[in-house]
């Protein structure tokens, strides 16, 4: 299992709140998926934002959260919306 901060856009803070919700490795988040994974940091954590989503979904993807096509922000920014 690879450890969560091998993956981009993920940091050390991240890495450990992420560990705190029960992800605790780049397997367990890629099955989760980046919403269900937010929504449960959302639960524990309320100040996160989504730009954490988008960094969850880019860690997923293997790209830079800043590369993520405006189709796919838009879509994460509704979920992200709808959880305030």
């Amino acid at each position: 299992m690879a450890d969560l901060i091998t993956m981009r856009n993920i940091g050390k803070e991240l890495e450990r709140k992420l560990n705190l919700t029960g992800i605790e490795s780049a397997e367990d988040l890629i099955s989760t998926g980046s919403k269900e994974a937010y929504f449960k940091l959302k639960l524990r954590f309320p100040e996160v934002c989504s730009v954490h989503l988008y960094a969850l979904q880019g860690a997923i993807d293997n790209i830079d959260f800043n590369m993520l096509s405006e189709e796919t922000k838009t879509d994460l920014k509704a979920f992200s919306d709808k959880l305030k």
